[in-house]
């Protein structure tokens, strides 16, 4: 009975340390979804002369790219494929593009255009002051 009753505690202890666990990863604040890097707020990332219209630029070192799909529109999309993690490679033809099983996605709102990702490209913040673009 000792055996069964020292499982018990076990498990008992072993399910309260994963509830906690989960609990603290758990969000559901109202916190930013996607925060710009620490220390990187305000930091100038590009120049508005630098992203094309109708095109982009991939900043691989900030996880980055920047499209401006009408002239003076810019945004920002995490550069990671959705479908395998892959840094995308290019931009051209209004579409970024992932080298690794060729995803396209759409520089106006990062939506999927030719798969196989299924998920679009996540947006993030950016602000615009003069010409110079950081994040937001």
């Amino acid at each position: 009975m000792s055996g069964v009753a020292r499982r018990t505690v076990v498990a008992a202890a072993g399910s309260a340390g994963l509830a906690a666990a989960l609990a603290a990863c758990g969000g559901g604040g109202e916190e930013d979804k996607n925060p710009a890097p620490e220390g990187t707020e305000g930091a100038a990332l590009a120049r508005t002369g630098d992203i094309p219209v109708g095109g982009g630029k991939i900043l691989a070192d900030k996880g980055l790219v920047i499209t401006q799909p009408k002239a003076g529109e810019f945004k920002a999309f995490s550069s990671k494929c959705t479908h395998a993690g892959c840094a995308v490679s290019s931009i051209k033809d209004g579409v970024i593009v992932c080298p690794c099983h060729q995803s396209h996605f759409d520089v106006s709102d990062g939506s999927v255009k030719s798969g196989p990702a299924t998920a679009p490209l996540p947006p993030e913040p950016i602000q615009v002051v003069g010409e110079e673009i950081s994040f937001g």
